[in-house]
């Protein structure tokens, strides 16, 4: 493996710098973020909560979309939902309404999907997700192989093919 593009500014960097379309294919159930954990209660809990880790990323969406550029995202979800997967949904109204179109795939139409995340910027810059085994985000690595980069592509297309509109996906799910 090549060395990753640590979390944080340099990987940030990512999402300011493309020209067109922001792809990302999420494969797990659960993902660990310190910075989410109390939104996750509150969540749970019933109580409301105003997402302050989420602002600049809203912020950056409102922004990018502004500016023409797209972000797209399909997460692959194991029915019924998980807790995580059930706050994700909720979460993806303000993403939306900020600009991201998300999709949800639950797991048994996945077909031959890959088991990692990615990130694909404009179709040509793919940088594959690590993560450790409790699920926290370790950094990317950019796959520069051609074929690999088509592939990716391929699996973008066919992930989104299949998906459901988030806010249909939610009502579906009575969310």
């Amino acid at each position: 493996m090549t060395e990753l593009i640590k979390p944080g500014s340099e990987f940030r960097q990512l999402f300011h710098t493309f020209e067109h379309t922001a792809f990302r294919l999420e494969t797990f159930d659960q993902y660990d973020a310190t910075y989410e954990n109390e939104s996750l209660r509150k969540f749970l809990a019933g109580e409301p909560d105003d997402l302050p880790w989420m602002q600049s990323w809203l912020d950056m969406l409102r922004e990018a979309t502004a500016a023409g550029r797209r972000f797209s995202r399909v997460r692959v979800v194991t029915m019924p939902l998980t807790d995580y997967s059930r706050f994700g949904v909720w979460c993806s109204q303000f993403t939306g309404g900020a600009g991201e179109d998300i999709r949800y795939l639950p797991r048994d139409f996945a077909g031959e999907l890959p088991q990692h995340d990615y990130w694909l910027f404009d179709s040509r810059k793919l940088v594959r997700m690590h993560f450790d085994d409790r699920m926290g985000f370790l950094g990317g690595e950019v796959i520069e192989d051609p074929d690999e980069i088509v592939q990716h592509n391929y699996w973008r297309d066919a992930a989104w093919h299949h998906a459901v509109r988030r806010d249909d996906f939610a009502k579906e799910q009575s969310l």
